[in-house]
């Protein structure tokens, strides 16, 4: 049986999640709340850098989302997730990278100021719509005739950036110049994956609330 450590509204946590419904498989759910539970002895012989997601598969312990995604992929490869043909194997693995080492920072100092942790500069704040136009610009043409990033089948890089790209209105930055990038989002959003995981506006007004609280602890 796996069991699958998580925070719903981390986005690292919420791409395994995925990938285990888009492969039906069973799991049992343990949430934790990141007031604690994460540094918790039990916890940390799973995840030593207490960090989330963790997945346990028969005493096997995993760390690291995308080390995840792969295990799952390699051990329960039906429905795959991963294409074998090797020009879409590789855009498949450079969005992934794309993604976490691209996008993601981008993201970073706008998320903190939608969760209302710190007010970045202007110039911070433009230097970050500025990388992510060149992230979406890439990803627009990667996904030029095609229903997903390998083709016409969901894979591993629809699910890692999936999760992070719809939030970019939300965030300041409009995705009206990305068409491709607006049907793609619009078609992965619509699965039952990305709704049974969806976060819900109370989730989102939990986590704010967290993250005031640790900015509060902090400067005190």
């Amino acid at each position: 049986m796996l069991t699958f450590y998580h925070y719903p509204m981390s986005p690292n946590s919420r791409r395994v999640w995925i990938a285990l419904l888009e492969k039906e498989l069973p799991f049992e759910e343990v949430v934790l709340q990141l007031n604690g539970d994460q540094l918790q002895p039990e916890f940390l012989e799973i995840s030593p850098f207490h960090h989330i997601p963790a997945l346990v598969d028969d005493g096997f312990s995993l760390v690291e989302s995308q080390a995840i995604l792969d295990y799952l992929e390699a051990k329960y490869p039906t429905p795959s997730l991963r294409p074998t043909e090797p020009k879409a194997l590789g855009i498949v693995q450079m969005v992934r990278m794309a993604t976490i080492n691209e996008l993601a920072p981008a993201m970073s100092p706008m998320v903190s100021q939608m969760m209302g942790m710190r007010t970045p500069e202007p110039e911070k704040l433009e230097e970050s719509k500025q990388k992510l136009a060149v992230v979406l610009k890439f990803f627009e043409g990667l996904l030029e005739g095609k229903s997903y990033f390998g083709g016409d089948s969901l894979s591993l890089a629809d699910i890692t950036a999936g999760v992070s790209i719809p939030w970019l209105p939300q965030l300041g930055m409009p995705l009206d110049d990305y068409p491709q990038v607006i049907a793609w989002r619009d078609r992965v959003q619509s699965r039952p994956s990305w709704e049974t995981t969806k976060p819900t506006p109370e989730m989102i007004a939990q986590l704010k609330a967290l993250m005031q609280a640790r900015m509060a602890k902090a400067k005190n």
